[in-house]
């Protein structure tokens, strides 16, 4: 006898499937506008729009250079995915859309970092490899999107808040920087915030450590652009830090989470400081209680970071921790850094929708 099916063993609720059947379907319209915003935004389509607006697909063609069928299915793509309007043949966007989709340098919303393409079928087989094994896929092998991508997503609140802002809120960290100061920064990837700091402090010597060779590439790059001579980079680990106990500061953003032993990178760092020096964690909000965390209306977003990213790097190579993007919630992050003889510990909140920090010291 045949065994039965899901729909024979459970009755079914018609109105229910019919929700169910739309929520899961959103999130594959979802995947493809993901695909049209990564198109958009690298082939100049929304700056064009921006610029020469309202324009007709016509317009937007001959201001790029491209196909103008192809420019028209897309303007209708994202027209209909209300990220631009649309009048009688003319596509327009809003102020609200040019500052999350065009203002990179000015708009602290710009959101088109997150947007790379999707995952490419060598990082997918990987992915899928990981549930087998238990190995993540290294940073490394995330490619050059991955690096550029977060480069992207970190680079507006750290241009318009990690120097005025967010250093300042440290006790007597920017007149040391003022002065002349020596800084680690650990996990720099493409070297932003190593860069703003180098270039809003002169005097100070910057030092920026990643274990990706195509991450130290654009750091280095980054700084030979902005014609930076207090900042270097070095493909190095977190473990790599320099023992000599004369850092004044030490930074570690949006990466802790994401190493396979966060614990022995705390160690490495809390070596590397003087003793009066400051250690700066920036890491995702998290209250480390899924009930809790449910409040977040895009929690399943960052799931979906830590299984593509996050967690696949912090699994990355055996006896991992295995932390993920939500694991370093504030007790965590205490409990780490007081094991690896850090004794002072504040948290501070500066207005970033995605992150908490935490000011450490010896």
């Amino acid at each position: 006898m045949a065994e039965a099916t899901v729909s024979e063993r459970r009755e079914i609720d018609p109105d229910l499937l019919g929700k169910f059947a739309f929520q899961v379907w959103s999130y594959k319209m979802g995947e493809m506008v993901s695909s049209m915003l990564h198109i958009g935004d690298e082939l100049g389509l929304f700056g064009a729009l921006a610029d020469a607006q309202p324009a007709t697909s016509h317009d937007v063609a001959e201001a790029t250079g491209l196909d103008e069928r192809l420019v028209r299915e897309w303007l209708y793509g994202v027209a209909a995915a209300r990220l631009v309007t649309h009048d009688d043949g003319a596509f327009s966007m809003s102020p609200e859309s040019e500052a999350l989709l065009v203002d990179e340098e000015g708009s602290l919303h710009f959101a088109m970092g997150a947007f790379r393409g999707g995952l490419g079928d060598t990082a997918l087989d990987l992915i899928i490899e990981s549930f087998r094994t238990g190995i993540g896929m290294t940073y490394e092998q995330q490619g050059p999107r991955a690096a550029a991508g977060l480069a992207r997503t970190t680079g507006p609140f750290s241009r318009q808040n990690l120097t005025s802002v967010i250093l300042s809120g440290l006790d007597g960290v920017t007149d040391k920087l003022e002065r002349g100061a020596k800084v680690l920064d650990v996990g720099c990837g493409a070297g932003v915030s190593a860069c703003l700091i180098a270039e809003k402090w002169p005097n100070t010597e910057v030092v920026g450590f990643d274990p990706s060779a195509i991450a130290v590439e654009q750091a280095r790059e980054r700084a030979e652009e902005a014609g930076l001579e207090n900042a270097t980079f070095v493909e190095a680990g977190a473990a790599d830090a320099p023992d000599t106990g004369d850092f004044d500061l030490a930074l570690t953003f949006d990466c802790l989470h994401d190493m396979p032993r966060p614990d022995i990178a705390l160690e490495a760092i809390r070596g590397a400081l003087a003793p009066d020096g400051t250690l700066l964690i920036k890491d995702i909000r998290s209250r480390g209680d899924f009930s809790q965390d449910q409040r977040n209306p895009m929690l399943a977003m960052f799931y979906g970071f830590s299984i593509t990213s996050c967690l696949q790097s912090a699994l990355s190579e055996p006896g991992g921790m295995g932390l993920g993007t939500l694991g370093l919630y504030p007790d965590k992050a205490r409990e780490l850094t007081a094991a690896a003889g850090f004794t002072r510990f504040e948290q501070h909140d500066f207005s970033d929708a995605a992150n908490l920090y935490y000011e450490v010291r010896p």
